[in-house]
């Protein structure tokens, strides 16, 4: 397998190209170099003529686990480091360019696939959103908890997969939820065990493989022309106009200042505690205890 940079393992192998992140150590974080490695990687994979589909996984224990929020970063959110005396437009500028790297998913002809396990927070949803396909294992969990003090979703993909109730229920909370439950709202494709996750991402890799790639192109762009057509290419940048507005609210000027005084881990903690585990039950009452935790019983 290459290297393509300190964050991306590269390979061809049978029709695919698996593309790794491999920050492992950070649970795969975004940043920007980690951010245009991908985008790099993505459009070489997309100019091989061998490659019918592009595998898109994470080393470690997670898929990815959001935007790097490292303390050199402390300013940052959505990975994008904003400097003293700049305005809204400039912070909307920054993820644009951010979010345009992950876009390459949805803009490159062939299809694409996000293989997914352990966590999916925050930036990890955001490049995951923007595949064709997602596969998850049953344990994984996906959300989007720095929704609730940090900025807006500035990818809006949400709309597209699960409908406009739960994008809400999801969003409006940043409450987590499981990879069964994601299969069963249209979030993500499917949910496997954890132990069938590999071998059933390579499966439909060897499916799209026996297609022809302009055959696969031809079709991926004529469903997401459709996509366009119900506005999810201007959504997205509104979705990031409206993460820049985000920012300037009181709620995201104390969580940075926090983490600047703090520490990331306090400040996480603090916005956090009130929701308990921040679980999603999707069928069935969501019965918490009094720290906000889901149980199985009605409490007496």
């Amino acid at each position: 397998m290459a290297k393509l940079s300190d964050h991306i393992l590269y390979e061809v192998d049978q029709g695919r190209a698996r593309i790794t992140l491999n920050r492992p150590d950070k649970r795969n974080a975004l940043s920007i170099e980690l951010v245009e490695s991908l985008r790099d990687a993505l459009w070489e994979a997309d100019d091989d003529k061998s490659v019918h589909c592009v595998i898109l996984k994470g080393a470690g224990r997670s898929f990815c686990a959001g935007y790097d929020l490292t303390p050199s970063r402390s300013e940052t959110a959505d990975g994008v480091e904003r400097r003293a005396g700049r305005g809204m437009d400039d912070d909307a500028w920054h993820i644009e360019r951010f979010q345009r790297s992950l876009r390459t998913l949805f803009e490159m002809h062939k299809p694409t696939i996000a293989q997914i396990h352990g966590h999916c927070y925050a930036g990890g949803t955001d490049l995951a959103l923007y595949c064709d396909m997602l596969i998850c294992a049953d344990s994984a969990r996906i959300g989007y908890s720095a929704l609730r003090n940090m900025g807006a979703a500035p990818n809006q993909m949400w709309l597209y997969h699960c409908g406009p109730q739960w994008a809400k229920r999801l969003l409006l909370t940043g409450d987590t939820l499981s990879g069964q439950d994601a299969a069963e709202i249209g979030l993500v494709l499917k949910s496997v065990p954890d132990a069938h996750l590999e071998t059933e991402v390579e499966q439909l890799a060897d499916r799209l493989s026996h297609i022809d790639a302009e055959m696969l192109a031809a079709n991926k762009r004529t469903i997401n022309l459709g996509m366009e057509l119900m506005g999810a290419g201007t959504l997205q940048r509104l979705a990031a106009e409206n993460d820049a507005r985000a920012h300037t609210t009181q709620a995201a000027r104390n969580v940075f200042k926090q983490i600047q005084s703090e520490g990331l881990r306090a400040a996480l903690h603090d916005r956090d505690a009130p929701f308990g585990d921040g679980k999603v039950r999707v069928r069935g009452p969501e019965i918490r205890d009094a720290s906000g935790n889901l149980v199985d019983e009605p409490l007496q």
